[in-house]
C-alpha cells in the first residue's frame, strides 16, 4: 500500500487529486495538509511514501519545504506554475504537474514512481524489486494495479483480453500484442497466438499443452521455439 500526502492550499485541488488517486487500487491518503508547516509537524512523527507538493502556499513555500527534509519521501509537484520546473527537477521531484492536469497525466506521473521505486529496490535487493512490479491495466473504466507474480496467463478473446491471476479474473479491452511489448521476455512467453504465459506458474508441459494451475494451455505450433527459452 502506497500512503500519500497532500499539501495544497487550495481544497479543490484536494478533491482532485484524492478522487484520482481514488481511482487507482494501491493508495492510501495520509493526510491533507493546507500549509507546509502543518505537514512538516505530521511528518515528525509519521512516514509516507508519496508527497503531492503545491508551491505558491502561505507561511512556506514548497520548495523550501521541500530543502527542509532531510529524507524526504518521493514528491510529485502540482503546481499552475511551469517556471520552477527546473529547480524542481534539481531537488529530484518524480513529476511536475501542471494544473489544471488531466486523470492520463496524473496516471503517468505515477507510473514514473513506481519506476523509481522498481529502480531503487533493484539497486540493493533484485528479489525485493521483482516481488513489487507490477503494471496497470483498465478494466470497467478503472485502473487496477496487478502484481506481475499473480499473473498466471493471458488469454486473447476477439477485441479484448483476459488477465488471469491468483485470484482474479480481469476483462481488459486490449490487444494480446500490447502485453508482448509490456511484460519482461525473461518471465512472460507467448506459446499460442491467443495466449501468453508466465513461467513461474506453470506446472508440467505435455505434447502441445502447458498445465498453470487447473488450466490448460495450447502450445501453437508456430510458438514451439519459444519454449526453449524456459531451459
Amino acid at each position: 500500500m502506497t500512503t500519500y500526502l497532500i499539501i495544497d492550499d487550495e481544497h479543490v485541488a484536494h478533491n482532485i487529486i484524492k478522487g484520482y488517486a481514488e481511482m487507482l487500487s494501491n493508495f492510501k491518503l495520509a493526510k491533507s495538509c493546507y500549509n507546509a508547516i502543518e505537514a512538516l509537524e505530521y511528518l515528525q512523527s509519521n512516514h509516507v511514501d508519496l508527497i503531492f507538493l503545491d508551491l505558491n502556499m502561505p507561511k512556506l513555500k514548497g520548495f523550501d519545504f521541500l530543502k527542509t527534509l532531510e529524507n524526504p519521501p518521493k514528491v510529485v509537484v502540482t503546481t499552475a506554475y511551469k517556471e520552477f520546473a527546473l529547480q524542481g527537477f534539481e531537488l529530484n521531484v518524480i513529476d511536475y504537474l501542471l494544473k489544471p492536469f488531466s486523470f492520463e497525466r496524473f496516471v503517468k506521473a505515477i507510473n514514473k514512481v513506481e519506476t523509481k521505486e522498481v529502480k531503487q529496490q533493484s539497486t540493493s535487493e533484485s528479489t525485493i524489486t521483482r516481488q513489487s512490479e507490477s503494471i496497470f491495466v483498465k478494466s470497467n473504466k478503472k485502473l487496477i494495479q496487478v502484481s506481475l507474480n499473480d499473473i498466471l496467463f493471458i488469454e486473447a478473446i476477439g477485441n479484448y483480453c483476459k488477465i488471469i491471476t491468483l485470484g482474479d479474473e480481469i476483462q481488459v479491452r486490449d490487444r494480446i500484442s500490447d502485453y508482448i511489448s509490456k511484460l519482461p521476455t525473461d518471465r512472460f512467453f507467448q506459446v499460442h497466438k491467443s495466449f501468453i504465459i508466465s513461467k513461474i506458474h506453470i506446472k508440467s508441459i505435455e505434447g502441445n499443452r502447458i498445465c498453470i494451475k487447473d488450466f490448460i494451455i495450447p502450445i501453437g505450433k508456430v510458438y514451439k521455439s519459444n519454449l526453449n527459452k524456459l531451459f
